[in-house]
């Protein structure tokens, strides 16, 4: 089950290769991203403030979060989010793909 609307939110691959993948994803108000699950672990970072309105196949629930703000989620959960807000917003995802290559980059 995934909300009714003809609004898609847009993703923006920034970068996508064997460690990683980034993308940036903007949403109208009412924008969605449709039915889907992340093969990978995965990280958000919210850009600008707003309202994740996130439907899990039973339940909607309203999440308010602040921009900066960050969450983690695991792999495999299947879920559609819709732009809550009344306004655009936008946030960074970062899927993990193999954690194990992340290590011997140089430190910042």
């Amino acid at each position: 089950m995934a909300f009714t609307c003809t609004i898609p939110a847009v993703p923006h691959v920034q970068q996508d290769d064997a460690a990683l993948r980034i993308t940036r994803w903007a949403f109208e108000p009412g924008a969605v991203t449709g039915w889907h699950e992340h093969g990978w672990p995965y990280f958000v970072v919210m850009l600008e403030a707003g309202t994740l309105r996130v439907h899990d196949g039973q339940a909607v629930t309203d999440v308010p979060l602040a921009k900066g703000q960050a969450y983690m989620r695991p792999a495999g959960i299947r879920h559609d989010v819709m732009n809550g807000s009344p306004h655009p917003i936008s946030f960074v995802e970062i899927e993990v793909k193999q954690a194990g290559a992340l290590q011997g980059l140089p430190e910042a």
